[in-house]
């Protein structure tokens, strides 16, 4: 098998497929990939993390008790209890990767069977099924004095959501969802945060940079290819590249590894004999079906929450 990425669902499919007992060819680490990329990991994500990786990846990562949401702009803020822990992103894969090459990895010499990845094996960008056009706000500012730093903080302005992740340390991540394009980012986001009381009151001022990241909803048209031949290998794709989820759900990291947990069991159940066709229509059936209920759960949660006129596009998009 070749794994032909170092994101975190390639090296997880990597180790489950090394504990028992595969061949794999494991791609070098791809320049640029320690940009800092924080990572806010609710319960369900370090359930999954802990029961493949096992305990110890995330000891030194900023912990989170809390959560304040007001969804709806009429609403009130509830504070409750919730475990978390703010990583970055391209250390946890590190991480990953560190463990990964303590094992013995048997030496997949010969033809490859399979190439489990998040890119285009071609290069070719493939052209995903997204649901709409929304763009998720993100920079770095600083938290005021003596503010909480173990509670994240959810809003609703009339444009869209607000969430602020404390990092440790003063600072603060600073995400927000808004429908469309975003031509002035940073201008956009100190707009929303201005709407937002507890946004004023938490930092001490607005990032001064701001990207702006497409983030619908969207699905590859097809993840799971089998091999044609001897001489020609099946193709996973898995994490994003496979589907990525509206950040609002806090559940991307978890569906990005339960990707590499399925393409795992995948190929395990090719190699005990079952058909590849059939395994590989099985995969791409479950990512359809969990896109569905992640678009059903995003129209309601949405329209639920802003005005149809600024959202329309987006909810029927959705629906």
């Amino acid at each position: 098998m070749a794994i032909a990425g170092s994101g975190l669902a390639e090296l997880t499919c990597a180790w489950l497929l090394v504990g028992r007992g595969h061949r794999i060819r494991l791609a070098a680490p791809v320049p640029g990939a320690g940009v800092r990329r924080p990572l806010l990991l609710t319960g369900p994500t370090l359930e999954l993390l802990r029961s493949v990786w096992g305990d110890g990846l995330l000891d030194d990562a900023w912990e989170l008790t809390h959560r304040r949401v007001r969804w709806g702009t009429g609403a009130r803020f509830a504070r409750f209890a919730q475990a978390g822990r703010v990583v970055d992103g391209a250390v946890l894969a590190a991480r990953m990767r560190e463990r990964l090459e303590a094992r013995p990895i048997p030496d997949a010499g010969g033809p490859v069977r399979w190439t489990v990845t998040a890119q285009a094996v071609d290069g070719t960008p493939p052209t995903h099924q997204t649901r709409g056009r929304r763009r998720l706000l993100t920079g770095t500012a600083p938290l005021r004095a003596g503010r909480d730093e173990r509670t994240a903080l959810l809003d609703t302005t009339s444009l869209g959501w607000i969430h602020l992740t404390p990092l440790g340390a003063g600072d603060c991540l600073v995400q927000a969802m808004v429908p469309g394009p975003a031509e002035d980012p940073t201008g956009l986001l100190t707009r929303l945060l201005a709407e937002s009381a507890p946004g004023g009151d938490v930092l001490r001022r607005p990032p001064r940079t701001v990207a702006a990241i497409p983030a619908a909803p969207r699905l590859h048209p097809a993840p799971a290819l089998p091999p044609t031949n001897e001489s020609s290998s099946g193709r996973l794709t898995v994490g994003a590249g496979a589907i990525r989820y509206d950040p609002l759900s806090g559940t991307g990291t978890a569906q990005a590894l339960r990707t590499a947990v399925l393409a795992a069991a995948v190929i395990d159940a090719e190699a005990g004999g079952t058909p590849a066709a059939a395994l590989c229509g099985h995969y791409t059936a479950r990512l359809r079906a969990a896109f569905a209920e992640h678009l059903s759960a995003c129209a309601g949660l949405y329209g639920s929450a802003f005005a149809p006129a600024a959202w329309q596009d987006e909810l029927d998009a959705a629906r």
